[in-house]
């Protein structure tokens, strides 16, 4: 059985705007087809209950950001929300909904996505963090496959960022029975499985994540954020790390 804690596994994932098939043409002989999920399905309390991934940074919202930084990366995206479905839809990706009831956090976000995944493996995201590595998927793969495990997620020095994982679409029988027993912490499910963390000390800054009305003032202060700015640009601006949390 792998460790608990990976090895920093640092691997380059070259950013471009391709369609769904070029992508699917483009993706790695050496790794199986991914589908990718945005979380965007809680209740935004710390930012007065609005719809966080709607929120505009620089014109955008903040769940495009999100969509144009992990869409290079996957061969399929797919947005998890549960209120404004068509404004959602209008990014231009599938929108699902939460089958467990009650905005019962980010694993029923994940069960959806495991639900309705095209492919056998399944990165999940927050909407709330425009910054997102540009190479998390491969190195969450890269860890999964070497290591055997079930899931792997990332962590930040000593802090995990257990919403950012990647997990294999076989454990949905497992995940509804956690969410049907009663179970909704990210933390305890993964407790129960073979998963592996990836570290990225290295982009402890991507993971920066927008929580309140503050912090997205913030962060639209920081640096330009010209409307259209692409993922690549978006990566030479330089965010106040040591302000950055994450939670849904």
């Amino acid at each position: 059985m792998p460790e608990r804690a990976g090895d920093t596994l640092a691997f380059a994932l070259v950013l471009a705007r391709r369609s769904n098939a070029e992508r699917a043409a483009a993706s790695p002989v050496n790794r199986p087809p991914i589908s990718g999920v945005v979380l965007a399905g809680g209740l935004g309390r710390r930012m007065g209950g609005a719809d966080k991934g709607l929120q505009l940074l620089a014109g955008k919202p903040l769940a495009q950001w999100v969509v144009e930084r992990l869409r290079p990366q996957v061969d399929e995206v797919l947005i998890n929300a549960n209120r404004q479905i068509a404004v959602y839809a209008s990014l231009g990706y599938p929108v699902i909904s939460d089958r467990v009831p009650g905005f019962a956090g980010p694993l029923a976000g994940l069960h959806a996505a495991l639900a309705s995944a095209t492919h056998p493996l399944v990165a999940c995201v927050p909407c709330d963090s425009p910054r997102l590595p540009a190479d998390l998927v491969e190195r969450l793969y890269h860890a999964l496959a070497s290591q055997r495990c079930d899931l792997t997620l990332a962590r930040t020095c000593a802090q995990r960022q257990p919403v950012f994982c990647l997990c294999r679409r076989a454990l949905l029988p497992h995940l509804t029975q956690f969410l049907h027993d009663g179970g909704r912490q990210p933390g305890l499910w993964y407790s129960t499985l073979n998963a592996c963390e990836v570290a990225f000390d290295d982009e402890v800054a991507a993971f920066c994540n927008i929580n309140t009305p503050d912090d997205l003032a913030r962060l639209a202060g920081e640096a330009p954020w010209p409307e259209g700015t692409s993922a690549s640009a978006a990566d030479q601006l330089q965010p106040l790390a040591a302000r950055c949390t994450h939670s849904r």
